[in-house]
């Protein structure tokens, strides 16, 4: 079994996975879509959580930073409940505050291109969210 961690974007969907163990992440892909039809998620969401033998999603919840509730956090509590309704898998939430941030100088600091980190910055993104979780739950870093 493993955890997906998500990014979910108003155009992309950044997946990230755990290794069996979970212990670490891993970037697996971004999916792109049409503005705000997260439905179309769901036939490529269950591939992977059919694949993977997924028992767990991380959906990154994407607070203000004075820790309020804006509209992107309204849009992802409804795809939570569509992910929890159409796959039955526990959905739990992750503060992903400065994530896209931090995988952005993680990759200016690997010298990857404007190009390849516009590809990158999604799963990038989901991977730190889903590492943040698999620490803090094995009661490593915050």
């Amino acid at each position: 079994m493993r955890y997906l961690g998500l990014d979910l974007g108003t155009r992309t969907l950044g997946i990230s996975i755990s290794d069996t163990t979970m212990t670490i992440a891993s970037t697996l892909k971004t999916i792109r879509f049409n503005e705000s039809d997260y439905d179309a998620l769901i036939p490529e969401l269950k591939s992977i959580i059919d694949e993977y033998d997924i028992s767990k999603i991380i959906l990154g919840f994407p607070k203000n930073m004075n820790n309020t509730i804006g509209d992107r956090c309204v849009t992802t509590i409804e795809f939570q409940k569509k992910l929890i309704d159409e796959f039955n898998i526990e959905v739990v939430m992750q503060d992903e505050r400065l994530t896209t941030k931090e995988a952005t100088n993680y990759m200016l600091e690997a010298d990857i291109s404007r190009k390849k980190r516009k590809k990158k910055i999604d799963s990038l993104a989901a991977n730190i969210i889903l590492q943040t979780y698999l620490d803090k739950e094995k009661g490593g870093k915050l």
